[in-house]
Order: structure tokens, then C-alpha cells, then sequence
């Protein structure tokens, strides 16, 4: 099955050229299927960019996704046009006051993670998100800062900076391989990273009910599951394009800043040469495996969302 999305959204031509499926929503309406239906809230600069990524990895499942792409109520994006943003996104407080639930709900990283929490504009608002989400959303999926952010709202773990940047691809294993999440997982593999801080593992541990599914030795803990709050952190970046860190790089390089070649990503470390993927196939088994857990558990009755009886722990 496709992902639905408006035609004229820019990651509809990106993913339809690459063979992903997508379906326009006027032939959307005409499937006798309840669609899974996922928020995305991007808090990441470059928009459309991220769209895409996210986009991707949720057309590639069985079945059908309906996206609602979603952004904080008083903070303006500044590297995408407000046309793009006014034409595809809904506030949050639009969202919230509609009544809506959600199967599922993507919350992004965002350049902020070297701010206190508090600093951040709109810390007051993302926090309302994190408690709305538990009456409203049956699954929710933390990325980088902002899964930063949800197990430090709902735990009190804090990131902690780091002396360099973690940058680049590193080696993570297998810490589960009984869990739904990871059908399909190699014992041992590469995911992209770019960070300047990180969580640290004898914390998560003592948090209630937290599970560490995957981790490096070298940059620590990268997915745990909180079923206490139906929630997964992913602290690095499956989703990843080929080129994203090598934009990151280039970026860096060009504003004469010191950032090391980015680990375990250019063949022999020389950055003239292109990157090679080396995790995309785990990108697509970790969303595949999560949007099949929530068809799974998820109440067909979408209403039912938020209702203890019903909504079951996933």
C-alpha cells in the first residue's frame, strides 16, 4: 500500500521517482481501508528535507499511511518558504483543538540540543506535545533531540555534552532480538550520527520500565523502547539520506569551522570520494517493523486511542 500524500507536496514527485508508492488523496478516499494515520512534528530546519526521509521510510510498508505534517504554534520556520509551510502544515494547537488522534507520531530532532531544555523558544509548548500524545496517540517515536527531549520529560534523564562532535557512522548492536522492532536486524551494523551530546546508558537503566534495544560502545545508547508511555527514542539517524552528512560536512568546511571527517563514512576516510549507504536497509526494517506493531495493537476504532480499557501497551 502507498502513503498519501498531496500531490503537489514536494516529496511526492521525490518519492514517486525513486518507485516508492504514493497515492494522491482523491484516489486515497476511494481504498475501503482505515488508513494508518502518523503526525509527523518536524522540528527540523530544513523541512522538506526531512519530510522526505520520514516520507520514504513510512510509503515503503504494506500498508496505507496518511501523513499529517505538523509544527510548533509560535515558532516560524526560517529556512522554508512560508508558502511550503502554510500550504502543508497545521500547528499544533490547530491539531490539538480539532480533536484528532493519531496511530502514530514522529517527533524530529532539532539545532538546539546545546541549549538547556528551558532555553529552547518553544521548550512550554513541546511539552504540552509530549502530554497530549498520551491521550492521543497510540505509538510515538522520538528522533535525536527530540527523543532527548520526550525521555527527559517523561523521566528526568538528561543529555550530557560531549568533548567532539559524534559524527559520522558508527558500529551498534543487537541488544534485543526477541523485540518486534528489530525483525529482520543484523547482530551488528552502522547507523549514521551527528551529535554534540548523549545519553548515557547506567541512566536509562534506571529509569522505570525502559528498554534498551540498541547501542555502540562508542557513542552509547541509540534505541530504547518506554512502553510506559507507548513511546521509542532513537538518540541517532536511520533515516538518513546517502549525502546528509556530507551536506553537514561541506556546511561546516565552508564556515571554516574545525569538524573532523565525518567516522566510517567515505570510503577510506577521504572525502572526495562519494559516501556509501550502508544502513538503509535497517532504516526501512526499523519503521516497517514499527508501523506493523501498530497495526497490530492500534484500536480499529481510532476514537478509542487514550482509552486504558482499549489501547493496548505496545
Amino acid at each position: 500500500m502507498p502513503i498519501k500524500l498531496p500531490s503537489d507536496l514536494p516529496a511526492y514527485r521525490t518519492l514517486q521517482n525513486e518507485g516508492v508508492m504514493v497515492m494522491p488523496e482523491d484516489k486515497a478516499v476511494h481504498q475501503d481501508i482505515r488508513p494508518m494515520r502518523i503526525g509527523l512534528l518536524n522540528l527540523m530546519p530544513k523541512k522538506i528535507q526531512t519530510e522526505t526521509q520520514f516520507a520514504r521510510l513510512l510509503g515503503a510498508t504494506p500498508l496505507q499511511v496518511e501523513l499529517t505534517l505538523m509544527r510548533m504554534t509560535d515558532h516560524q520556520p526560517r529556512n522554508t518558504s512560508s508558502e511550503h509551510i502554510d500550504s502543508f502544515y497545521e500547528t499544533f494547537s490547530e491539531v490539538a483543538e480539532s480533536g484528532r488522534k493519531f496511530d502514530g507520531m514522529i517527533i524530529t530532532g532539532a539545532p538546539v540540543e546545546q541549549l538547556d531544555y528551558e532555553e529552547v523558544t518553544y521548550w512550554d509548548e513541546l511539552a504540552q506535545v509530549f502530554d497530549w500524545t498520551q491521550d492521543h496517540v497510540h505509538s510515538i517515536f522520538g528522533v535525536c533531540w527530540g527523543a532527548m527531549a520526550m525521555i527527559n520529560h517523561f523521566h528526568g534523564i538528561d543529555k550530557h555534552p560531549l568533548k567532539k562532535k559524534a559524527f559520522g557512522c558508527f558500529r551498534h548492536q543487537n541488544m534485543a532480538p526477541a523485540s518486534p522492532y528489530l525483525q529482520g536486524f543484523a547482530d551488528d551494523f552502522v547507523v549514521p550520527v551527528s551529535r554534540w551530546t548523549e545519553m548515557r546508558q547506567d541512566e536509562i537503566d534506571r529509569g522505570e520500565g525502559l528498554i534498551t534495544l540498541l547501542g555502540s560502545d562508542e557513542v552509547g545508547p541509540c534505541l530504547v523502547q518506554d512502553p510506559n508511555h507507548r513511546a521509542l527514542y532513537i538518540f541517532n539517524h536511520l533515516e538518513y539520506d546517502s549525502d546528509t552528512l556530507k551536506q553537514e560536512y561541506d556546511r561546516d568546511v565552508a564556515a571554516g569551522q574545525d569538524i573532523e571527517v565525518p567516522r566510517n563514512y567515505y570510503p577510506d576516510d577521504d572525502p572526495t570520494r562519494p559516501p556509501l549507504n550502508r544502513w538503509r536497509s535497517h532504516a526501512h526494517l526499523l519503521y516497517g517493523n514499527w508501523i506493523s506493531e501498530l497495526y497490530l495493537t492500534t484500536p480499529f476504532d481510532i476514537t478509542e486511542i487514550g482509552v486504558s480499557s482499549t489501547d493496548l501497551r505496545i
